[in-house]
């Protein structure tokens, strides 16, 4: 027989985001010497993170996909594969008599959290965005906690980002170098942002490092050589930390991972919002750093060439040490400390 007391579930993903979250968790029960079993999607990113994953004991990659921007029908057929997923899901539970669910969000969390209830085990969430996303509206009636880095009820506040960004904290004291931070996927309005304002940094003797996004990435580089300025450019990275560490301010989307990532780095940000992000929570997430004055947000339609002189005549380093001071590290070991003390004589 399975040894009940040392399986947990980690579920959901989907977008870098909320896998990022999910690897930190997974990573420190793996270290504590917990047999992990991940359940996701065959939509998103899921199976590219973890289905090689040797940190794992077991990935299960269920079909289904997300309700949210879906026609009627395509409703109504995504239902119905989390209902049929869900009862999968609930055969796992039960198969390896697991007592506890931890859900980072994302369509993908829905079979396992949903199946949680059925099999009475206890459900953790984690939400990374400040504004909660439908999937966690739901499921966090039944919940055990619900963590947030932006709720002021969370018993623990600090974001599980990878411990390795902290190491690289430093203060940034003037801009020498700038960062153009597209995801893996690009950004088009960060990548025309970025040709706008080159000349100007140029002008200032400001080095550029511009992550593209592969779609974009040939079109990019040739504006750089058409304006005969040297970039540091490249479409994606693995050591996306690398070039970071290199830079003195970042111009970035402001999903949750990266926002706390930067903040970690004493990294001071324009965040520009993916607009058409849930509940527009990218803007929501930023905004929770701009009401303390510890960023700059800009929508892309606010986007004009005088931003970046704003940006050179601040006090980068006021906001840099700021920054520093704003998250503490060890947030995944505080969050699974709580859910494995939970009722641990239950």
């Amino acid at each position: 027989m399975k040894n009940q007391n040392n399986y947990i579930v980690v579920t959901g993903g989907g977008t870098g985001g909320h896998l990022s979250v999910a690897r930190s968790f997974i990573y420190e029960l793996y270290d504590r010497g917990f047999k992990v079993i991940f359940i996701g999607s065959t939509k998103g990113a899921d199976r590219s993170w973890f289905e090689k994953e040797p940190k794992i004991y077991k990935s299960y990659f269920l079909d289904t996909y997300g309700v949210v921007n879906q026609g009627f029908i395509g409703k109504i057929k995504s239902l119905l594969k989390i209902f049929k997923a869900t009862i999968y899901s609930l055969k796992i539970l039960n198969s390896y008599k697991v007592k506890k669910v931890i859900s980072v969000g994302g369509f993908s969390a829905s079979p396992a959290s949903f199946a949680s209830s059925l099999a009475k085990c206890d459900l953790y969430i984690h939400e990374q965005n400040s504004i909660m996303g439908r999937l966690n509206q739901i499921t966090s009636k039944w919940a055990k906690e619900v963590f947030s880095s932006y709720d002021k009820n969370s018993k623990i506040k600090d974001y599980p980002i990878d411990p390795k960004f902290f190491k690289y904290s430093r203060v940034r004291d003037k801009i020498e170098t700038i960062i153009f931070l597209g995801g893996s996927q690009g950004a088009t309005a960060i990548n025309n942002f970025a040709l706008l304002v080159a000349p100007i940094l140029e002008e200032n003797h400001i080095k550029i490092i511009h992550q593209t996004g592969k779609n974009d990435y040939k079109r990019v580089k040739d504006r750089y050589k058409e304006l005969n300025i040297q970039v540091e450019i490249f479409d994606f990275s693995k050591d996306i930390l690398s070039y970071m560490d290199k830079a003195d301010f970042a111009v970035s989307r402001s999903g949750a991972s990266t926002l706390w990532e930067l903040s970690a780095l004493g990294l001071p940000t324009l965040y520009i919002p993916y607009p058409y992000a849930a509940a527009n929570h990218q803007y929501h997430n930023a905004k929770f750093l701009l009401d303390d004055n510890l960023c700059f947000l800009k929508t892309q339609e606010q986007l004009n060439s005088d931003i970046i002189l704003e940006i050179l005549n601040s006090d980068i380093k006021s906001i840099s040490e700021r920054l520093i001071n704003v998250i503490k590290k060890d947030g995944v070991k505080k969050i699974i400390n709580h859910i494995l003390n939970d009722n641990k004589n239950k």
